[in-house]
């Protein structure tokens, strides 16, 4: 039973940053379409990047600390380029670059998105899982 109750945490800690990821390409894409102006792209995005970083590290902490090794492992990647991310200064956006970046901006956060989606569907199946295999 708490195997099943530390799954649905992960699987609503996942939808979390699903959320959040997609909020910020929507961000970009009413950026593209001028319903925003640098400016406030720069500000919502900002706000937003430390709560995503800190959302999945305790998403990895979870599954580090609920020994699954395998979604640990798989969260891994995702974690390590948050932290070189921030390290490096990178995952601030600036207002005045903004339409220099914007192609790549997108890009790395529908990546993002897609591995996302891919740590989604693993979440499920072991949550499924987990439930089946209880007896």
């Amino acid at each position: 039973m708490l195997d099943l109750i530390a799954w649905l945490f992960s699987f609503f800690i996942l939808l979390a940053v699903i959320a959040l990821v997609l909020y910020q390409i929507m961000c970009f894409l009413d950026l593209e379409t001028d319903y925003i102006n640098p400016y406030e792209l720069a500000t919502k995005i900002n706000n937003i990047m430390l709560p995503e970083m800190i959302t999945q590290g305790g998403l990895c902490f979870l599954h580090l600390v609920t020994r699954h090794w395998i979604m640990f492992l798989f969260c891994l990647p995702y974690l390590s380029y948050n932290v070189h991310l921030y390290i490096h200064g990178r995952h601030v956006v600036y207002a005045t670059e903004v339409f220099n970046e914007l192609s790549s901006q997108k890009k790395q956060r529908i990546f993002k998105l897609c591995y996302l989606g891919f740590l989604l569907f693993f979440s499920i199946f072991w949550m499924i899982w987990s439930i089946v295999d209880e007896d």
